[in-house]
């Protein structure tokens, strides 16, 4: 075992150690993420706990914390520093008086009343109070103290991350409360991910939904998943080539504002999109994906990993002024844009570094506007400032990318993936550079996703009616 001078040891008190009257305390305040904690490991998502709506209505109007929760810093006392390590749990009884708020500081007080040299078995008086010296839970506790000495370097406990994607989702979702719905074509929504999709979004409030396909199908497909279709309006064709050529020709005449994917190709959709030179604007068209990540501190955009497979430097420029003009959209003032490659130096063999060194000296000269460029940058020092320290980088964007510019789609497909599936991201997606916004996803997303896409749309849609006649995007 390796001691320094700063390691924090924890020591037992032995029976024979203990004294009747003797007490110890524990001093601990409650936050919003120790309630979201408890219940992740308990179990126990009474919405008493979890949601303020609920709460509000109830006999404590607000959120409170478990009662077990109090309970637990008894045992964190007894456990950790009287008795302390060695100690054996036999008995707790415990009465609760107050509820616990967020902000609220508990003192917690055991006081040893009893002893029974046979069992070496101690009986402590446990009472907690807040910090206005209120009485919130008493009990006793009987417990086996322990007879062997242990003096350990103090355990460290694990850290938790706490996700709540819900959460996240609703805060994005609420970018749009102040926003009226856009007429929006859904393209070919025949299986039950892009149907449910598109109507969940109009049940949000984000879309009027215009369904193109075969109706017989799209009929079929609600009627076995339990799709509610009212309020949509459905324009029958054969197959998904004529949808998209119908709904490109509706966003071309204005009659919709944004398209959605369904159950087709992108590149069906895009090449149909193309087709009609007065959807054009003289800008590459490109994707963006947005990912609320666990581990990160802001919403990521990544771009582009989607449409654009191998981009020259000259379609680089367009695929990153157009995710800076969106995270603009979405509230970010000045996006940080990190281009990315395997290092962070340029080297005259890896292409990708030399394209990033140009872009980075493009937007010094205004050729790209509204963000802060760096480049090139690896992908761990491009989020952690960490990282960035470690190799010595000195830069605003390193380890607080609001976007992340990937060299080409393969790179850009397997970084969005990688984030949803091991790192438990939600991701949302769109197309720029069109006359209107495509809210896109993979046809293996969710519900959720399509919503969160089409929201992303709405944003988009709704710059482009206060930009006109020229839409940024």
């Amino acid at each position: 075992m390796n001691l320094t001078l700063d390691t924090e040891l924890v020591e037992n008190y032995l029976f024979n150690e203990i004294s009747l009257g003797q007490s110890s305390r524990l001093l601990r305040t409650l936050t919003l993420e120790d309630i979201k904690a408890f219940a992740a490991v308990s179990g126990d998502t009474n919405p008493a706990h979890l949601d303020p709506e609920y709460a509000n209505d109830t006999l404590f109007h607000g959120v409170i914390a478990h009662g077990m929760w109090s309970g637990a810093l008894i045992s964190a006392l007894l456990g950790t520093q009287f008795p302390g390590p060695g100690t054996i749990y036999q008995d707790q009884a415990l009465h609760f008086v107050k509820p616990v708020r967020v902000g609220d500081t508990l003192t917690v007080t055991v006081t040893v009343i009893s002893k029974n040299p046979e069992n070496h078995s101690v009986e402590l008086d446990c009472q907690v109070i807040n910090q206005n010296g209120i009485s919130i839970l008493s009990g006793k506790a009987k417990v086996l103290a322990p007879t062997v000495k242990i003096r350990l370097p103090r355990v460290i406990a694990p850290k938790i991350q706490l996700f709540d994607p819900q959460a996240r989702f609703n805060q994005l979702l609420s970018l749009g409360h102040q926003l009226a719905a856009v007429r929006c074509a859904v393209v070919h929504p025949c299986d039950d991910g892009s149907l449910s999709g598109a109507m969940d979004a109009a049940r949000y409030g984000l879309i009027v939904p215009v369904l193109i396909g075969p109706e017989a199908r799209i009929r079929h497909v609600a009627e076995q998943a339990g799709i509610d279709l009212n309020g949509a309006e459905i324009i029958s064709v054969a197959h998904s080539h004529a949808a998209a050529e119908k709904a490109a020709e509706l966003a071309a005449s204005g009659d919709v504002e944004m398209l959605m994917k369904g159950s087709l190709h992108t590149d069906e959709l895009i090449a149909a999109v193309l087709a009609i030179r007065s959807l054009r604007t003289g800008r590459r068209m490109s994707h963006v994906f947005r990912f609320d990540v666990p581990l990160y501190h802001k919403p990521l955009l990544i771009t582009d990993a989607a449409l654009n497979i191998r981009p020259t430097l000259q379609e680089k420029i367009d695929i990153i002024q157009n995710a800076i003009d969106f995270a603009r959209i979405m509230g970010v003032e000045v996006p940080k844009v990190a281009i990315l490659s395997a290092v962070e130096t340029v080297n005259p063999n890896i292409p990708s570094t030399l394209d990033a060194a140009a872009l980075c000296k493009m937007a010094d000269r205004g050729q790209i506007t509204g963000g802060v460029l760096d480049g090139p940058l690896a992908f761990d020092n491009a989020i952690s400032m960490h990282a960035a320290k470690i190799k010595h980088i000195e830069s605003v964007v390193a380890g607080h990318a609001d976007i992340m510019a990937v060299p080409d789609l393969e790179s850009g497909n397997m970084l969005a993936k990688q984030l949803e599936y091991l790192a438990g991201a939600s991701g949302s997606g769109i197309v720029l550079g069109a006359r209107v916004p495509i809210a896109l996803t993979s046809r293996a997303e969710g519900p959720s996703n399509r919503v969160a896409s089409a929201l992303l749309g709405l944003m988009v849609a709704h710059n482009a009616r206060r930009d006109q006649p020229r839409p940024i995007w």
